[in-house]
């Protein structure tokens, strides 16, 4: 710490020169400048805009199912009917392709079933370009 001790000057009538910076005016400029910069900040916002439809929405049509069955003897069935081919299957699989919309196929395979038979269903709904296709009862596969 430093100390200032009287010099043995003759000019008495001659101020000291100030040595130190005053630092008060410095701060308060910081200071008013700080407050300036927090209220010219816009507020942030944390949602998401949104253009919400006005109204009702019209009611939605329920899809039609279409069951296709597979069973331990790997016969295929449509909506519970045998169906006596794969020519018979993509013949119905194309009337299913022309309805609009276009029917959701629920495919059901037995455990016994071979997967040769599944997999043929599979391709031939994909061949013909069906595209809401579902395989159903699979709760009988899980492990116990």
């Amino acid at each position: 710490m430093a100390m200032n001790l009287p010099t043995l000057n003759h000019h008495q009538d001659e101020p000291e020169v100030m040595m130190d910076i005053n630092t008060t005016p410095l701060i308060d400029v910081m200071l008013v400048l700080l407050i300036m910069l927090i209220i010219t900040i816009p507020v942030q916002l944390h949602s998401i805009n949104l253009d919400m439809p006005v109204g009702t929405p019209p009611p939605q049509k329920k899809p039609n199912i279409v069951h296709i069955d597979v069973d331990t003897r790997n016969v295929v069935s449509w909506n519970g009917k045998p169906v006596a081919d794969r020519a018979a299957l993509e013949a119905l699989l194309q009337q299913a392709k022309a309805q609009e919309p276009q029917p959701e196929l629920h495919i059901k395979v037995q455990a016994k079933a071979k997967y040769q038979a599944v997999a043929g269903v599979l391709a031939s709904a994909q061949r013909e370009g069906l595209t809401k296709i579902g395989i159903v009862g699979t709760e009988q596969f899980a492990a116990p």
